[in-house]
């Protein structure tokens, strides 16, 4: 099955899922190094996401990835918004055009998607954010395809390096973002940016129709 616009369509819904399930442990990493809303944020943020999706028998998964974008940005505060938004716009321009997704482009979406962050966020791998698991992703991605992989692959390789990149934030010191204000004390708590940005890239990984 080709990765259309109703695949990423599907995937987004089960995002929304995956987010909704977790949103509680998401808020509970938070209130450790952060303002105690990360999980409820990104809720509302993906369940606002779900009204905005279009017709995916009149869409390009670039379009779908835009939606997501906008409701983001809109629905969720702190700098989570931005920097998801910011994520998934990259993403979107990254395959702007395209009717199908092959692994390739799926590797150039998160590759995108980290740019976008870095830039917005100012964020390096080993502050303690998001960064520490989208990086390895995309690196994980990239050789996945580089090796021949499909999509399923890549993605795999992705969440399993996210997975390990987010566990990797646990005795790190925080330098950007609310959790850096606390030094030494953000150390032995795993980042909430992380946590959720493996939930949702083990979410695509294991999405129906993502074999191309």
């Amino acid at each position: 099955m080709p990765i259309d616009a109703a695949v990423v369509t599907a995937a987004v819904r089960s995002c929304a899922d995956v987010i909704a399930e977790h949103r509680h442990e998401l808020t509970k990493l938070d209130s450790a190094i952060g303002d105690a809303d990360h999980g409820t944020n990104l809720h509302r943020g993906f369940q606002a996401a779900l009204v905005r999706l279009p017709d995916p028998g009149d869409a390009l998964p670039a379009d779908v990835l835009k939606a997501v974008s906008m409701a983001l940005v809109s629905k969720v505060g702190g700098a989570s918004g931005p920097l998801y938004g910011t994520a998934f716009l990259r993403a979107a321009g990254a395959v702007d055009g395209a009717e199908h997704l092959d692994a390739s482009q799926v590797a150039d979406a998160l590759a995108a998607a980290l740019a976008g962050v870095q830039q917005r966020g100012k964020a390096e791998l080993g502050d303690k954010t998001i960064v520490d698991a989208l990086s390895p992703a995309v690196d994980a991605a990239r050789a996945s395809v580089d090796a021949g992989g499909g999509a399923r692959e890549a993605l795999r390789a992705a969440a399993d390096a996210a997975a390990e990149g987010a566990e990797a934030t646990i005795p790190l010191v925080a330098r950007k973002g609310r959790a850096s204000y606390l030094g030494e004390r953000s150390a032995g708590h795993k980042d909430p940016g992380a946590t959720s940005t493996t939930l949702l890239i083990q979410t695509l990984a294991e999405q129906e129709g993502c074999e191309a």
